[in-house]
């Protein structure tokens, strides 16, 4: 296992040197630049901007510097946030949407994971009509349609909660932003738990389980270990984009996550700050895709990584 481990991690190192590399030529070859105002800068302002962050020289020389500096832990200064390097900004955002995500991730597997045996412990009859019915409604709705509802009513609605805002992370103001993460995780769980339950409970060997006469608990033991590998094939990706905060929500709930940097880097040409949100999210997805063929193992005898 140990050496698979060391495998990944050396496979994942040229993927990451593409990334970077992909990155950083397309957001600058891209038209405008980090200094491009309404209100143009006199030209001497914008050439000392420009000799200070070190984007006046060759491109090439500037894709050198940044891997050198990158090489060193070094991902920069922000050039938006012009008080602050861009390790900063992500080390105050990230916390705040890992707690965001991690929530609704727990919250999607087991209520989705749930929905789902039931839906196939009682196919074809109401209760899994109504899971799939929630489910599906849950896929199709957008993030940004859910979330303004969800103010509508419990916030401005019974003022229950509050609209929006982090408030040193409140728990009254984690809870709208977790549940409109969660519903559509928690649909696509529901899912792919029914039907992967579905076609493990009509095996062979649960089939034998049951003619045995062993106890339902035993067969659920069985049936939703088989089931669940669907699922955390799942669970890789969408970890990784819920951990490093979601775009869409965060800046409709006013979250100073990972979401709002990234929104702020692309509008505002902030070079460095958008390399090092991609930079993240690409360690995050390899490392989740690393965990995620490890826990098949576990889940699975038949799997070996020897």
């Amino acid at each position: 296992m140990a050496a698979y481990v060391g495998r990944r991690l050396l496979a994942a190192v040229p993927t990451l040197f593409l990334i970077i590399t992909i990155s950083f030529f397309l957001v600058r070859v891209a038209p405008g630049g980090p200094f491009d105002l309404e209100r143009p800068l006199e030209a001497s302002i914008l050439a000392n901007l420009r000799r200070v962050y070190q984007i006046d020289r060759p491109l090439y020389e500037q894709y050198l510097s940044y891997l050198w500096n990158l090489f060193h832990g070094d991902l920069g200064p922000s050039f938006y946030w012009r008080d602050f390097s861009v390790a900063e900004l992500l080390g105050k955002a990230l916390p705040i949407s890992m707690r965001l995500g991690a929530t609704a991730l727990v919250l999607a597997v087991v209520v989705g994971g749930a929905l789902g045996a039931v839906g196939a412990l009682r196919q074809n009859k109401s209760a899994d009509y109504a899971v799939m019915t929630a489910a599906t409604l849950g896929v199709t709705i957008p993030n940004f349609v859910v979330a303004p509802i969800l103010q509508l009513v419990f916030g401005l609605g019974f003022a229950w909660l509050p609209v929006g805002g982090w408030n040193d992370g409140a728990w009254r103001n984690t809870i709208l932003p977790i549940v409109t993460l969660a519903l559509p995780q928690l649909a696509v769980v529901a899912r792919l738990t029914r039907a992967s339950m579905i076609e493990v409970l009509r095996s062979h060997h649960v089939r034998t389980l049951r003619a045995n006469g062993l106890p339902m608990r035993v067969i659920l033991r069985h049936a939703l270990r088989g089931a669940a590998l669907p699922v955390v094939s799942y669970l890789g990706p969408a970890a990784a984009a819920l951990l490093t905060g979601s775009i869409v929500v965060e800046n409709i709930f006013g979250i100073p996550g990972m979401g709002r940097y990234f929104v702020d880097g692309a509008l505002n040409r902030d070079y460095t700050l958008v390399m090092g949100t991609v930079i993240l999210v690409a360690v995050l997805v390899i490392l989740l895709n690393m965990a995620v063929d490890l826990a098949y193992a576990l889940l699975d005898p038949r799997v070996r990584y020897d």
